[in-house]
C-alpha cells in the first residue's frame, strides 16, 4: 500500500511538517517520489512513524530514538544496548518526578501560608522574590 503524506499524517496523527522534518534529519527514511514528484510512503514508513511518535510521547529525545532505530535494524542488534537506553531514560524521568514533587511541596507551602491579603506584602509574591 502506498500513502501520500496527507494520508500518512492522518493515520499517525503526526503533522506534515514534522514528517518532513523527520525525513530531513534521517529518523524517517526518505519517501519514494511519484512521477509527479509527490512523496509516496509505504507501510514500513507508517510503522516507523508510529514508533517515532510513540517514543516522543514517552519523552525520548530524537537522538535516543535514532539510537534505538539503529540498534533495531543493525546486524549486531544488542538488546543490552537498547535496554540501557530505555533504563537511562527511565532514570531521567524518575529524577524529574522527584524534582517536580519537591517543587509541588514548596508551592503548596507558599499557598498554605498565604492569607490572601490584599496588600502588596502577599506571601505568594514575596516568596518568589
Amino acid at each position: 500500500m502506498i500513502y501520500s503524506i496527507g494520508e500518512l499524517s492522518k493515520m499517525t496523527q503526526c503533522k506534515i511538517p514534522t514528517i518532513r522534518y523527520y525525513e530531513g534529519i534521517g529518523v524517517l527514511q526518505k519517501a519514494m517520489r511519484s512521477t509527479g514528484n509527490q512523496r509516496q510512503y509505504s507501510q514500513a514508513h507508517c510503522d516507523r512513524l508510529h514508533l517515532i511518535c510513540h517514543s516522543r510521547a514517552l519523552g525520548f529525545s530524537l537522538e535516543e530514538i535514532k539510537q534505538l532505530i539503529e540498534l533495531q535494524g543493525g546486524q549486531f542488534n544488542s538488546g543490552q544496548q537498547s535496554h540501557d537506553i530505555v533504563q537511562s531514560h527511565l532514570t531521567d524521568i524518575r529524577n524529574k518526578i522527584t524534582q517536580l514533587k519537591k517543587l509541588e511541596r514548596e508551592l503548596l507551602t507558599i499557598v498554605e501560608q498565604c492569607h490572601q491579603s490584599q496588600t502588596s506584602d502577599c506571601l505568594c509574591v514575596s516568596a518568589l522574590k
